[in-house]
């Protein structure tokens, strides 16, 4: 959930263009569905923030338990012995967890660049003023853009060994057709030997699952519905939220959590000069976070090319940071 701000060239109306296509592409389909990925506005990046730090939300602990109290077996896994690199960093958003392990790297001495990318520029912003003043004499070069797109920006910045993040289960955020193509994807855009770092959110007892996304308080909701008051303010359109509901679901079978809206009424909403129905109860399905169990990391890890070189869990064993290596 990160950005950079050396962008790469487009023009000034390029970023509504496909936010606009991809929404009329995902409202017209059955069902209905909008992506994930341009939650993070402004108020989406507040809101985010707000929900990592409720009581439930255990994502973000449990990760930030591995950066906090085991960086230097990560370190260990992750750098290349006595070779500059860069480290990569997928989704970056504010950087919280990757600090820990920026700050035993410098303090280790290692030569190295960081390169956080988002496809949010706010906070890639944030991200770039925090680290310049926490870590001042760190090179840091942020990448605002699509993942893949900002992936060969830096391989073409850079030869030195690349050393990529992919945190926060983010990789839950696809279905697993959709994990193994992007994996495939990043294997494809790395060299030999370059690593990977992938968090993975494991199956556990479903109420734990479902609570961290269900809050009582509301904020997942406003998380959702946000998108829809993006769409009315960026692309014109003309979403009642008072007639959307939220709605969440967990199959502790296939470990899918899933969100969506609801319409509570028949209606029609424009976006744009596009006129969009609903019937009553008609979904929009809105994201997926995917829960993983050992045996589909390992598969994954392997379909997509990569060596599987060792993890690193949590002190609750509920969350996997697992390292990759491209063969």
């Amino acid at each position: 959930m990160n950005v950079q701000l050396d962008s790469h060239a487009k023009t000034e109306n390029e970023p509504i263009d496909y936010f606009l296509q991809d929404v009329l592409n995902g409202l017209q389909s059955t069902p209905k569905k909008l992506s994930s990925k341009y939650f993070y506005d402004k108020i989406g990046d507040h809101l985010f923030q707000q929900i990592m730090a409720m009581p439930k939300y255990y994502l973000t602990r449990c990760e930030l338990d591995i950066f906090k109290n085991k960086t230097d077996e990560l370190a260990d896994l992750l750098i290349p012995e006595n070779e500059p690199f860069d480290l990569i960093e997928l989704g970056a958003g504010d950087a919280m967890k990757s600090t820990y392990l920026l700050e035993y790297l410098v303090k280790k001495g290692a030569d190295f660049t960081y390169m956080p990318i988002d496809i949010s520029g706010n906070i890639l912003s944030i991200l770039d003023k925090k680290v310049n003043s926490q870590f001042p004499a760190l090179e840091v070069t942020c990448l605002e853009g699509d993942y893949f797109e900002m992936l060969q920006k830096a391989a073409s910045l850079s030869n030195r060994r690349k050393v990529v993040l992919f945190l926060g289960s983010n990789i839950g955020n696809m279905s697993l057709e959709e994990a193994e193509s992007f994996c495939l994807h990043l294997n494809k855009n790395l060299s030999s030997k370059d690593r990977v770092l992938v968090g993975f959110d494991l199956k556990k007892n479903p109420h734990i699952i479902l609570d961290a996304y269900n809050d009582k308080e509301g904020i997942t909701a406003a998380f959702n519905l946000n998108l829809l008051t993006r769409i009315n303010n960026e692309l014109e359109g003309n979403f009642d939220l008072e007639q959307f509901q939220h709605y969440q679901t967990y199959d502790p079978v296939s470990g899918a959590c899933r969100s969506f809206l609801i319409s509570l009424k028949n209606q029609k909403v424009t976006v744009g000069s596009v006129s969009i129905s609903f019937e009553e109860h008609e979904l929009i399905n809105m994201e997926i976070s995917q829960k993983f169990s050992a045996e589909q990391i390992s598969a994954l890890g392997e379909k997509s090319g990569f060596a599987i070189t060792g993890e690193i869990k949590d002190s609750k064993k509920w969350f996997v940071d697992s390292i990759w290596q491209v063969q």
